[in-house]
C-alpha cells in the first residue's frame, strides 16, 4: 500500500485503476473475452462515498411473526393453549420462522405439546410459509401458498385447504408451489390440492399427504412419509435413499413416471403400511375436509391394492439390519439374517423361521 501511495484500506475501495491484467492465463476459451467493464468503477456524484457508510435497512421489522409472537405469549411463557386468526399475503415470507425461534429458545427442540398454538390464516402466503415450524404449532391456511412451503418443518403441523368461498375443485388446482417441505425434519403436513415440482425434496422426517405432485417428487428424500392421492409428474423418487412414499396409482401408469433406477424398489402395502397410510389419510380428511381423501377411506378395501409403495433398497436393508440387531439383543445374543422378501421378517440362525416380535 505504501508503494502505491495508499495510507488507508478505505482509500483502496474503487481503485480498479491500480489493477493490471494477468497475462499468465492463455487458454482458447478466454481469448476475446473483455473483462474491463467488470473492473470499471462508476462515476459518483460530488461528495458521494465510494463505500457503505450506514447499515442496510432492517428487513424483519415489519414481519408478521412479531404479531404472532405477541398473540402467542400465554403459550410461550406458560404453556397455555392459544388459538387465533390472521390474514396473510404473498409479501409475508417465512411466516412462523421467528415464532418458532422463540419456542426453541424457551422450550428447546421438544417445543410445545401438540396444537398449543393454533393459527388460522386466510389469503395467499408468500415463500416459505411455515418454514421451520416448531412442534406445538399448527398453521391452517385457507387459501394457497408459494414455493418452499414447510421448508425445514421441525415438528409443527401445516395444513393448506381452499377457502370456504372457493368454487373450484381443489384436487384439480395447485395449492402449494415448488420445493415444498424442502429439508423437513419432523412434523406433519396436509395439502388439499396439487403441489408443484420437487415435493418433499430432501425430506428427512416429516409425514405429508397431498393430492397430486409435479415432476421430481420425493427427490433425494432421506426419511419421513409421503402419501400421494393422485398422479405424479415424471422422474419420481430420483435419488431417494430413505423414507417411504405411497402413491395411489388407480390408472396403473405410475411406473412410467418413476425414476428408472427405482423401478425395482416398488411394492404393495404391508399390513403395517396400510394402517399407517389409512391413519394419515383420515387425519388429512379431518383437517382439510378433502373429498378425495374421503373417497379413499370409503373405498379403502378396493383402493388399498392400488397404492404403490416406494421403498429404497438401502433404507430397506438398514431397517432389516437394525431389526436384526434389536432382535438379537432381546433374544440372548441369537443372530439374525435379513431376508429380501420382507423388511420386518428375519431368519434366526439355527431356529425356525419367525417374524420379529413373535415367539421368543
Amino acid at each position: 500500500m505504501a508503494s502505491l501511495g495508499i495510507r488507508r484500506l478505505d482509500d483502496l475501495i474503487g481503485r480498479s485503476d491500480l489493477l493490471s491484467p494477468d497475462e499468465a492465463i492463455d487458454h482458447w476459451k478466454a481469448r476475446g473475452v473483455d473483462l474491463s467493464q467488470i473492473l470499471a468503477f462508476p462515476e459518483l456524484a460530488d461528495g458521494a462515498p465510494p463505500l457503505r457508510v450506514e447499515p442496510p435497512p432492517a428487513v424483519l421489522e415489519g414481519n408478521i411473526d412479531w404479531d404472532l409472537v405477541e398473540a402467542s405469549r400465554p403459550a410461550l411463557d406458560g404453556g397455555e393453549p392459544v388459538a387465533f386468526s390472521r390474514t396473510v399475503r404473498n409479501v409475508n415470507r417465512c411466516v412462523g420462522g421467528i415464532l418458532s425461534s422463540h419456542i426453541a429458545q424457551r422450550h428447546g427442540l421438544e417445543g410445545l405439546p401438540d396444537d398449543t398454538i393454533r393459527v388460522d390464516f386466510d389469503g395467499t402466503a408468500g415463500q416459505s410459509f411455515g418454514g421451520w415450524l416448531a412442534h406445538g404449532v399448527t398453521f391452517t391456511l385457507h387459501g394457497d401458498a408459494n414455493d418452499y412451503t414447510g421448508k425445514g418443518l421441525s415438528g409443527g403441523t401445516l395444513v393448506v385447504r381452499p377457502p370456504s368461498s372457493a368454487t373450484y375443485a381443489a384436487e384439480e388446482n395447485v395449492a402449494i408451489g415448488n420445493v415444498v417441505l424442502y429439508g423437513a425434519t419432523s412434523g406433519k403436513a396436509f395439502f388439499r390440492g396439487l403441489a408443484g415440482e420437487r415435493f418433499c425434496v430432501r425430506n428427512s422426517g416429516a409425514s405429508a399427504v397431498v393430492e397430486g405432485v409435479g415432476d421430481h417428487g420425493c427427490e433425494y428424500m432421506t426419511g419421513g412419509r409421503a402419501v400421494i392421492l393422485g398422479r405424479t409428474g415424471r422422474n419420481f423418487a430420483a435419488g431417494m435413499s430413505g423414507g417411504l412414499a405411497f402413491v395411489l396409482d388407480e390408472d396403473g401408469t405410475f411406473r412410467s413416471r418413476v425414476n428408472p433406477t427405482m423401478l425395482d424398489q416398488l411394492e404393495g402395502l404391508s399390513e403395517t403400511d396400510a394402517m399407517e397410510v389409512h391413519a394419515l389419510i383420515a387425519e388429512h380428511v379431518e383437517r382439510t375436509g378433502s373429498p378425495v381423501g374421503q373417497r379413499v377411506l370409503d373405498e379403502w378395501e378396493t383402493l388399498r391394492s392400488s397404492f404403490v409403495k416406494v421403498f429404497p433398497a438401502d433404507y430397506k436393508r438398514v431397517l432389516a439390519e437394525l431389526a436384526a440387531e434389536e432382535a438379537a439383543a432381546t433374544n440372548g445374543g441369537v443372530t439374525y439374517t435379513a431376508t429380501d422378501e420382507e423388511p420386518d421378517t428375519v431368519d434366526v440362525i439355527g431356529a425356525p423361521h419367525q417374524r420379529l416380535g413373535e415367539g421368543e
